[in-house]
């Protein structure tokens, strides 16, 4: 009878060491993704400010440089995940993302709405977001199995948009934009539930994940609000 009570309250002891574990990564993941905007916010201004344009010369050139650059960061923030250079890796890639945006924005600030389009892009995500994140923690059912579909889906949108670099679509554009809000979505849903789940137990990888899927559902909710409802008066 006691060996029975005490392997009860060992199990229970166990799941409950695993619950606050979980909660502590997902609590440290939310704290710094929301710390990431500073320097994606910071990178744009100055991209903005200096005239940044990583694919003038040549695009082709300019995205291979920047899957290049991308992947470096990757690679360095993987190694040092369990340090503090891992976050300052990840705050730095960050910042170099919003370098890359900075072309994005200032097109947009082109226009006479511009600034309201960038807070609607910015209110459509973080509801985006909010409603992943709260399916996330309620969805009962085993979704690992997404995972492999959802990266077919981001292989595709990367052969179209280079593709679309020589054919200059812009249906082709268009059509890439609604489907990487669609897939970059759902990504933030299978990514938020692993960590809920304890599929990912490291913070700053389940953060540059997440802010991967944050930052592609903006720039492309940006640009098609951008085509459409950008007012030149």
């Amino acid at each position: 009878m006691n060996d029975n009570l005490q392997t009860a309250y060992g199990a229970y002891a166990t799941s409950g060491t695993a619950v606050a574990e979980r909660n502590r990564v997902l609590r440290n993941t939310y704290w710094l993704l929301a710390l990431s905007m500073v320097p994606t916010v910071l990178g744009a201004w100055v991209g903005v400010a200096t005239g940044f344009n990583f694919f003038a010369a040549n695009p082709f050139i300019g995205f291979i440089a920047f899957m290049a650059i991308a992947f470096g960061f990757f690679y360095a923030i993987e190694k040092f995940k369990n340090s503090g250079v891992g976050v300052a890796l990840l705050l730095g890639f960050t910042f170099f993302m919003g370098l890359m945006l900075s072309r994005l924005i200032g097109a947009v600030l082109g226009f006479s709405n511009g600034s309201q389009l960038i807070m609607m892009a910015f209110g459509g995500t973080a509801l985006v977001f909010i409603g992943m994140a709260s399916l996330a923690s309620t969805l009962k059912r085993d979704i690992s199995g997404l995972g492999k579909w959802l990266m077919v889906g981001v292989i595709g949108l990367i052969v179209a948009s280079v593709a679309n670099i020589w054919l200059q679509l812009p249906a082709l554009m268009l059509t890439v934009s609604v489907l990487a809000i669609v897939i970059f979505s759902a990504f933030m849903l299978y990514d938020l539930k692993r960590v809920i789940d304890g599929g990912e137990t490291n913070y700053i990888t389940a953060t540059l994940a997440i802010y991967l899927d944050v930052y592609n559902v903006f720039v492309n909710l940006l640009s098609i609000l951008g085509i459409f409802g950008g007012d030149s008066d």
